[in-house]
């Protein structure tokens, strides 16, 4: 079974700690990042590295992926998304990847802060693999070899200020202000029997209790190690380090059908941008000034399960 660890502050102290339940086992250990952690920390003898149990009320909650990490995101990866906006999923031959800036994350109680410029704030839950080995040269990554390279799994919240994302063509801005990226509550660290649940897990997103987003990970284009396989011939990654997977349907960007797209590729910019954001301004599924976003990921026995973020929305 996972051991779930989480990062906190208690008295102006960053420290770590296995949760159990509502109580939390401080590691006698302190990491500098999460990278260190994943090289230190045993999980077969983690009883022996904490101490005595604390409230979770005693603590101020953190990221368990520290900002020193790289946060790397696929767009676009499960089939119902892809249809939705408006793309064939079976054309494309490579994975869609960016980036997040790593000074995004923040807890997954944390309050998400909308800048004042802008209007179009979306929510997409993904799942969020932990490196485990470093990956420094072409790898060819099959499913038995994922113990290896994932060390980890936390829930991730790619927010999304679409207007300036998309009519602005500022992928990386419209995605990376500060509390756009949540993650946690916990960095549920995977034992030999838990890989299996990879492909078998829940995603769900409700705001205000309205559940918007529901899909499971069987949906995924390209599962982990296709995805890791893909990454490990264009880029390094060190433990510690996040790849974001993607986010089923269900978002509130509205993507018009392919010959609307076509017809309005013909239209002077200004005016197709135009239309774009009055379409999305139509739409009141962006969130506002207040609205509960939650979201969880489970497998479907409930055996492996990492937690719930709760993040107010504030103007």
């Amino acid at each position: 079974m996972a051991v779930n660890i989480v990062r906190y502050e208690q008295e102006g102290v960053c420290d770590w700690g296995v949760l159990q339940g509502s109580d939390i086992h401080p590691l006698k250990e302190r990491y500098l990042s999460t990278g260190e952690l994943i090289c230190n920390f045993s999980l077969n003898a983690w009883r022996q590295q904490v101490g005595d149990a604390i409230s979770f009320d005693e603590i101020t909650l953190l990221s368990p992926v520290t900002h020193n990490q790289q946060f790397i995101c696929q767009g676009v990866n499960y089939r119902q998304h892809k249809m939705e906006s408006g793309m064939d999923p079976d054309q494309n031959r490579f994975n869609m990847f960016f980036r997040k800036a790593s000074s995004c994350m923040c807890a997954a109680d944390a309050d998400v802060l909308i800048p004042d410029f802008v209007s179009l704030l979306d929510y997409e839950i993904e799942l969020g693999l932990v490196i485990g080995e470093t990956i420094d040269s072409p790898r060819t990554i099959s499913q038995q070899d994922l113990p290896r390279y994932i060390a980890g799994l936390v829930i991730v919240n790619d927010y999304s200020a679409r207007d300036i994302q998309i009519p602005q063509m500022q992928f990386y801005k419209g995605k990376s202000y500060r509390t756009f990226g949540p993650v946690g509550p916990f960095l549920a660290l995977l034992e030999q029997d838990d890989y299996r649940y990879l492909n078998d897990l829940h995603l769900k997103l409700t705001v205000n209790g309205e559940e918007r987003q529901s899909g499971v990970t069987a949906n995924m284009i390209y599962p982990p190690a296709a995805t890791l396989t893909e990454l490990s011939g264009l880029q390094d990654l060190a433990p510690g380090d996040l790849v974001s997977t993607g986010t089923p349907e269900g978002c509130a960007l509205s993507i018009p059908a392919p010959m609307i797209q076509r017809l309005a590729a013909l239209l002077p910019e200004a005016l197709k941008w135009q239309m774009f954001l009055k379409r999305q301004h139509a739409s009141s599924n962006y969130l506002k000034q207040g609205d509960l976003v939650e979201a969880s990921i489970s497998s479907s026995d409930g055996v492996l399960d990492l937690g719930v973020q709760r993040n107010r929305i504030v103007c």
